[in-house]
């Protein structure tokens, strides 16, 4: 099966009260729309946690595009990651990564599937971008 899942999260505040949305389309045309809420968190917390939730609705290996609008996001677990546990999970900068909870939780997910990642540009009129943010956004109130 393949799958093209967009991805959004977003927060009120930051930290402050976050939302993470993703849709789930398969070759079939079904969608699936998932989202979540947490009271105290952060923007980047939110845009790891909506692929990691979709990838984990996925049982089956599956190759599996994900869009997303994070740099953050996409740079970190096509690149950075690499590094970061050759490096005991320190940054450039020699501090510890921040997130690795979920930077953990994304590569693990990721290891289940044949993941593509690609960048989309936010608020540019891809329509599930600007779904998942809508809903992700709406998850702040």
């Amino acid at each position: 099966m393949k799958y093209k899942i967009y991805t959004d999260g977003a927060c009120s505040g930051n930290p402050g009260k976050g939302g993470w949305a993703a849709i789930i389309l398969n070759e079939k045309s079904f969608t699936t729309c998932i989202s979540g809420k947490e009271n105290i968190t952060t923007n980047n917390r939110m845009e790891l946690t909506a692929p990691i939730m979709a990838l984990n609705k996925i049982k089956k290996k599956s190759d599996v595009i994900i869009y997303t609008d994070s740099k953050y996001v996409k740079d970190g677990i096509t690149d950075w990651i690499k590094k970061w546990k050759l490096n005991d999970w320190k940054g450039s900068n020699k501090k510890p990564v921040k997130n690795k909870d979920l930077w953990i939780k994304l590569d693990n997910s990721c290891l289940k599937h044949k993941v593509t990642w690609k960048w989309v540009k936010a608020h540019a009129g891809n329509k599930y971008n600007n779904l998942v943010d809508e809903l992700a956004v709406s998850k702040t109130k």
